[in-house]
């Protein structure tokens, strides 16, 4: 049996499907009221995942306030996962790094093999999904990707948000900022075996481009946890399910 068969029912069945949707609270992000509202958003609207800080405590809030959708906790440090496992998470991951480049912070690809390879040696069985840095050139992505597999990864992330730099509005500026994370996903899955999750910068509009460059599902963070209203939240992880099981059907 492999690791992934060890999450959810539900979960491996959205992976399966390509319909795999992740609300991320955030890696830096350990308030608990944010996190709660993110997580009752996730569980209201639909969503396969919830991705958050990586704090035994907020494991706990998240499941709870969600009414039991998977959790998933994010940090770079792997001696704080076992803690969260504990709690109840049912995947690790290393990254994303957006949080970082703004303090300068730049993770290349010897410090994420180790990483990953540290982190699986802590958790031996721990589904654990990694993420690409984006500021490494698109053939060194994909290098690394087939090395993080090699190494124990279970499933590849992609990220790229912080790098666009879009200057239209509208549709144009949404496709314009997802677009460094869909290229990379569509690079990365093509060289590896492993479902890839396409997060950073994504919307509804960009939904169905990650699918169609061939993720396996999407990791949404700041459309849904940058807002302040719960309702405004669940409206937004319900548009991006609907996007997202519109796009599967099509395939289908």
């Amino acid at each position: 049996m492999t690791r992934l068969q060890q999450l959810p029912v539900a979960l491996q069945r959205s992976l399966v499907q390509r319909s795999t949707l992740k609300v991320i609270a955030g890696l830096m992000n350990f308030d608990a009221t944010s996190v709660e509202r993110v997580a009752r958003a996730a569980g209201q609207g639909g969503a396969d995942l919830i991705d958050v800080a990586c704090d035994a405590e907020l494991v706990k809030l998240a499941i709870g306030a969600s009414a039991g959708v998977p959790v998933c906790v994010s940090s770079v440090e792997p001696e704080q996962f076992p803690a969260a496992v504990a709690a109840g998470a049912v995947m690790v991951e290393i990254g994303n790094y957006d949080a970082f480049y703004p303090q300068g912070r730049i993770f290349d690809a010897d410090e994420v093999l180790a990483l990953t390879r540290q982190t699986r040696a802590l958790l031996p069985d721990v589904v654990l999904s990694v993420t690409v840095p984006h500021v490494l050139p698109m053939d060194e992505q994909e290098q690394l990707a087939i090395d993080l597999v090699a190494s124990g990864a279970d499933l590849i992330q992609t990220e790229g948000g912080t790098s666009a730099k879009p200057f239209s509005a509208g549709s144009l500026g949404l496709i314009e900022k997802a677009a460094p994370t869909l290229a990379a996903a569509h690079s990365i899955s093509r060289a590896v075996s492993a479902p890839v999750l396409c997060a950073s910068g994504l919307s509804a509009v960009t939904l169905p481009m990650a699918i169609a460059a061939g993720a396996t599902g999407v990791g949404v963070g700041s459309a849904v946890n940058r807002l302040d209203n719960e309702l405004a939240m669940i409206a937004v992880v319900r548009g991006l399910r609907e996007a997202l099981n519109s796009t599967v059907a099509t395939i289908v």
